[in-house]
């Protein structure tokens, strides 16, 4: 069994956790769920919500390991553009309110546990956005010749460290202060996130001149 490259693991961990928990339409899809629902339902969005980033996340690792190894020019030009993303992602999240996107409803009527999960999953599969930033960062963590279990690890910690995060929203933060402190100072959660982006964009950069 190959070694596991912890390094670009970690990387993409810390990417991963910083996505998750800076508020935005995905937070707000758990609390509406967990609001009109219960905590069950509001799980069952969590855990949708992971499920469609997991499959972002695992499809953008395999498919941008097969550029790297069978068209490394397209991979490079690939990292140029994801490091632009990665500015403009900064720069969107430095200059983002709380309350954008956040009354985004995907379905009417009813709510169940079905449409819970259902919805978690909409609101994260169907985002071009999530599409985007992980080919921006996953584009700069990954190498040639990685294992197959540094793939799996890599798509399966994003897939967790989601749903996890929702999963302790809807069962934890929901009716206390904390969804109000994460609301009243989403603004720095956001520009945290941004500078994060932009560094690490610069070393990205100093590591393809």
């Amino acid at each position: 069994m190959e070694p596991l490259a912890w390094e670009a693991i970690l990387t993409a961990g810390t990417f991963f956790v910083l996505g998750a928990t800076s508020p935005g339409p995905s937070l707000m899809v758990v609390l509406r769920n967990t609001l009109i629902g219960g905590r069950k339902q509001g799980v069952a969005c969590a855990l949708g919500h992971g499920l469609g980033f997991g499959l972002y996340a695992g499809s953008a690792v395999f498919g941008l390991i097969v550029l790297l190894e069978q068209a490394p020019d397209v991979f490079l030009a690939l990292q140029v553009i994801g490091v632009g993303l990665l500015v403009w992602y900064g720069w969107k999240m430095w200059n983002a309110s709380l309350g954008e996107d956040a009354s985004e409803d995907l379905f009417d009527g009813d709510s169940s546990q079905r449409q819970g999960f259902t919805e978690g999953f909409a609101i994260a599969f169907f985002n071009p956005k999530i599409a985007l930033f992980l080919v921006a960062v996953l584009a700069q963590v990954l190498e040639p010749g990685m294992g197959m279990s540094t793939k799996l690890a890599i798509g399966g910690l994003g897939m967790f460290i989601d749903a996890l995060w929702y999963v302790i929203v809807a069962m934890l933060l929901t009716g206390t202060r904390a969804i109000d402190l994460l609301r009243i100072h989403g603004g720095l959660v956001y520009r945290a996130t941004a500078i994060a982006l932009w560094v690490f964009a610069l070393s990205v950069t100093y590591s393809l001149l």
